[in-house]
């Protein structure tokens, strides 16, 4: 299916991140749409690798480093000379924070510095979307959506360390990117809750449920009150790639942050989800699928929605999935991988096809 007005094919298109569950997904999606893929990362991040699962190594070109390490970073992109580059090496992790604040701020800051200072030097045409988080906002607890021009900020590290980035990402704009001389466009995009197959993070409430269901276990929750707007990985990564389509093409895109996220009627409890998602896995009582603890040491914050209406309006972006169908995709990808009863790449790329489908259905612009 033709998609994003096929703007990708044959593009040299950079994933920092490329490892990662997210940046997985989005280099899965690029090669199936024919794009050159570079990648930047790090390490492998878990064990097992959605990376590693799909062998994505043999079809990009990766580069294993780190983001932190200007130098190399800037060879990579000096060489590489991508097109298109979608920056979502972070640490991604809110507990791993607070036992590692410097290594978790120096990462989603310096990192993020490093690429846009890489872009200011070489200066060559280039379309950089520069992914951060829902937490970048500072969580006020209220009800209604969060806006793109409501305020940045965070009372823990992780979230401190999300805001900071947009900041330098404004600072970077104003001061070199906004100037007719440079060949740099950057935007930001904002997403969170997002679930999908072959995310094996620590203390992430669905890898968590997936690894103890592969086993047998029943899984411990701590917050199972806790609403959030859950949205399949694939949702926010339609966005990045509009987005990313979009500002190659449009100036006046240039500089502007933009949040993804899913429609209101996906706001579950974390009990819900996953006593829905134990369906897919044939757990005969639901009810036996979790069990309820209370052991938090560290700050979570309660519901954060995005408004996404910035998105609908200059991208004609909005979600493409319901509920059911977001627990079907999840709940059916980690039931096929421990059941090792099919090819899991080309499952992941139906998975892809599936959702262009439902896009198209929905007659969405991105799938044109």
């Amino acid at each position: 299916m033709n998609c994003f007005n096929n703007i990708y094919k044959d593009k040299r298109v950079l994933v920092t991140g490329n490892t990662g569950f997210k940046g997985s997904w989005l280099t899965a999606w690029l090669v199936q749409m024919g794009a050159k893929v570079f990648g930047i990362s790090k390490d492998i991040p878990t064990n097992p690798s959605l990376f590693e699962v799909l062998n994505l190594h043999t079809k990009i070109t990766y580069y294993q480093q780190d983001i932190r390490d200007f130098e190399k970073t800037l060879k990579v992109i000096e060489d590489v000379k991508p097109e298109f580059i979608f920056h979502l090496a972070a640490q991604p992790i809110v507990s791993y924070s607070y036992e590692n604040p410097v290594e978790t701020i120096s990462t989603n800051v310096i990192g993020t510095t490093n690429v846009l200072e890489a872009l200011r030097i070489l200066n060559f045409p280039c379309s950089a979307v520069i992914i951060t988080s829902d937490k970048c906002y500072d969580n006020v607890e209220w009800v209604w959506g969060y806006k793109e021009t409501d305020a940045l900020g965070g009372k823990d590290i992780y979230s401190g360390s999300k805001g900071a980035a947009e900041l330098v990402c404004k600072s970077y704009f104003h001061s070199f990117f906004k100037k007719s001389t440079s060949k740099i466009r950057i935007a930001t995009a904002r997403a969170g809750n997002v679930i999908g197959g072959g995310d094996w993070a620590l203390d992430r409430i669905v890898p968590d449920c997936m690894r103890a269901w592969s086993e047998g276990k029943t899984v411990e929750i701590r917050s199972p009150k806790a609403t959030r707007p859950w949205q399949h990985v694939l949702e926010p990564l339609s966005g990045y790639l509009q987005l990313g389509a979009e500002l190659s093409e449009n100036q006046n895109l240039n500089g502007e942050s933009f949040n993804f996220g899913p429609k209101s009627e996906n706001s579950h409890t974390v009990q819900n989800l996953l006593q829905d998602l134990s369906k897919t896995w044939q757990i005969e009582n639901p009810e036996n699928a979790c069990k309820i603890i209370d052991n938090i040491t560290f700050h979570e914050a309660g519901l954060l929605k995005l408004n996404c209406d910035k998105a609908l309006f200059y991208l004609s972006w909005t979600s493409t999935l319901n509920y059911e169908t977001l627990i079907k995709f999840t709940g059916e990808w980690y039931y096929r991988f421990y059941q090792k009863n099919s090819d899991i790449f080309d499952f992941t790329i139906n998975q892809i096809s599936e959702y262009q489908q439902k896009a198209k259905e929905l007659k969405l612009k991105w799938t044109n």
